[in-house]
């Protein structure tokens, strides 16, 4: 996996303390598009490898949530479809959720990670201990980030987040042997 390759070191650092992974939806878990069918019912597309990506992490210790701007009967069902609990739809303030989230869990911010594509991203990712860009984000959103994906939103972008935080916890030998 070559985007795991020469990794600076506090990067896997923060890596290795994270036990909360938080995901925007567009743009991030999708490649951002909005498909409306004619009787006006919004449609997305998760990228599969993605989705066990996150379950991978939830084996592993790790909670995984969802924190999203906007409200969408898809999303709740791929959470409920991943076995997600922290799902937190129409959050106009993502820091205030984040910060709501970590008091509930009794986790310090340092023990999370924030993957997001876009300015409303912004003020969760700068609490986060660990803030993440997926390939396709906002240039301002990237120049925030302790680390960009290789892959965009909802093509790899956030399994690529979860291998790292599985390599950096020493898990991810433990995952390759599961699947031989």
């Amino acid at each position: 996996m070559a985007y795991l390759a020469n990794l600076p070191s506090d990067l896997i650092a923060r890596a290795a303390d994270i036990r909360l992974a938080v995901f925007d939806v567009d743009g991030t878990l999708t490649d951002g598009r909005l498909y409306y069918g004619e009787d006006g019912r919004e449609t997305k597309v998760f990228f599969v490898q993605d989705g066990l990506g996150l379950k991978r992490l939830q084996v592993h210790g790790v909670q995984v949530a969802i924190i999203s701007a906007r409200i969408s009967h898809p999303v709740a069902l791929r959470a409920e479809e991943l076995g997600i609990t922290h799902v937190y739809q129409g959050q106009g303030d993502k820091r205030a959720c984040l910060l709501e989230l970590l008091d509930a869990l009794k986790l310090a911010p340092e023990q999370a990670a924030f993957v997001g594509d876009d300015l409303p991203d912004l003020p969760a990712m700068r609490v986060a201990g660990l803030a993440v860009a997926v390939a396709n984000a906002h240039p301002w959103v990237a120049e925030q980030a302790h680390w960009i994906t290789s892959r965009p939103g909802g093509q790899g972008g956030a399994r690529e987040f979860c291998d790292l935080v599985l390599l950096a916890q020493g898990k991810a030998g433990n995952e390759k042997e599961r699947w031989r």
